[in-house]
């Protein structure tokens, strides 16, 4: 075992990050249940053994398109803001009614790109995300879909829910950032197409040939992230102060695997630099 996965255990500020293509039935695009009340059980344990823990969740677009009987996924803009509406409000219901089993209280975080830029707007979600840990909340964070267009257009912003658990990882503070995705983790290249692909087990250092490696394009038709977008995260994450890890999202296990210092996933080491600047990263 490395050395560096035995520290995780250590670990007192933990973002979660899940996709779209975790939550829902690849058939059927309606959500997992089964999946949500594991993820929840396994977050509220995360909080009862004395941590502090963020959920970063998708699937509010994705959650309105099947609670609205769309086949397709939708193109036009108004459409995909309106399902973000009707799908966000569900989607929380959901949460809340599951965490509230487990004796647990969720608080719903919506973002945009403006809440970072913003000087007295990052310092208004720093102190709600400081009050929600200290109250023993779970906070769960989307962007808010219904007024923003950065993560639908995918422009240069947010983008993404990788990159948004990033910023997330950074304005409060965390050690760690757990990003589930559809892979096992980072390869030099993509072992879907290529059987010779290597899995790589450690990350010291984020440099252009690492970030080559990234694609660009989702496996699954209800996300927007790729791996390209998991390696800015990583850059942020990592030089903000917390080791990140991703791993496979199909098995809700890893997660506390992870945090028993087992070697799951791909680790990029934290590597804080007093250079970092957020806003310069998300401008």
């Amino acid at each position: 075992m490395s050395k560096y996965r035995d520290l995780i255990k250590n670990k007192k500020r933990i973002v979660i990050k899940i996709g779209s293509s975790s939550l829902m039935h690849e058939g059927t695009g309606k959500l997992n249940l089964y999946k949500i009340e594991k993820l929840v059980r396994v977050l509220c344990d995360i909080k009862n053994s004395g941590k502090d823990v963020v959920l970063v969740s998708s699937g509010a677009i994705a959650v309105g398109r099947a609670t609205l009987g769309l086949d397709n996924h939708p193109e036009a803009l108004p459409l995909k803001q309106a399902c973000a509406a009707v799908g966000q409000a569900k989607l929380m219901m959901v949460y809340q009614k599951i965490f509230a089993e487990y004796s647990t209280v969720a608080a719903q975080v919506l973002m945009t790109k403006t809440t970072i830029l913003n000087d007295v707007s990052r310092t208004n979600a720093e102190n709600t995300f400081k009050e929600l840990l200290h109250l023993g909340v779970i906070p769960i964070v989307n962007e808010n879909d219904t007024v923003s267009t950065y993560e639908i257009e995918q422009v240069q912003s947010f983008g993404d829910n990788d990159r948004l658990s990033a910023i997330v990882s950074s304005i409060i503070g965390a050690d760690l950032l757990i990003l589930l995705s559809d892979i096992d983790g980072l390869f030099t290249d993509d072992p879907n197409t290529n059987k010779d692909a290597k899995f790589i087990e450690e990350v010291s250092v984020i440099d252009g040939s690492l970030a080559a490696m990234g694609k660009t394009t989702s496996g699954s038709n209800v996300g927007t992230g790729g791996m390209a977008a998991k390696i800015v995260a990583a850059k942020i994450a990592t030089h903000s102060g917390a080791d990140m890890i991703i791993t496979n999202g199909d098995d809700l296990d890893n997660i506390r695997k992870i945090l028993n210092g087992e070697n799951i996933g791909t680790l990029f080491l934290a590597n804080q630099s007093f250079d970092f600047d957020l806003i310069d990263m998300i401008s």
